[in-house]
């Protein structure tokens, strides 16, 4: 029971976090609730003493996209392939989807004719 009940105040916390966010975001005719959104609707909503945590959260968590992204060009790197001879590749496999695709089509219009003309 007392794990349920701190896991309800816990989604009650984070809803009432998110639904000021949206508000001041609105405020702002934004569309997309920032950071900053959140920021605000702690201050607002009396939690002062978790902005400065907040914040160093989202500077490690931008940091740590800026580290994924690094990793997603070295991935391309790594295939010893240029980015024209990768969409060279991609096409090709695109004709040849094609292809399988069509003879089997075709193949199953001429199966379907001679069933057909066997009834």
């Amino acid at each position: 029971d007392t794990r349920d009940l701190l896991l309800d105040c816990c989604n009650e916390f984070i809803h009432l976090i998110a639904s000021e966010s949206n508000e001041i975001c609105e405020k702002e005719a934004k569309k997309t609730i920032a950071a900053e959104h959140v920021l605000t609707a702690l201050k607002e909503l009396g939690f002062e003493k978790y902005v400065a945590e907040v914040k160093e959260a989202y500077s490690e968590h931008r940091q740590q996209q800026t580290k994924d992204r690094g990793r997603k060009g070295n991935k391309l790197k790594q295939l010893g392939m240029s980015e024209e001879e990768l969409l060279r590749e991609q096409e090709l496999l695109f004709a040849q989807a094609r292809m399988r695709f069509q003879n089997q089509t075709t193949q199953d219009q001429t199966n379907g004719s001679a069933l057909s003309g066997t009834q």
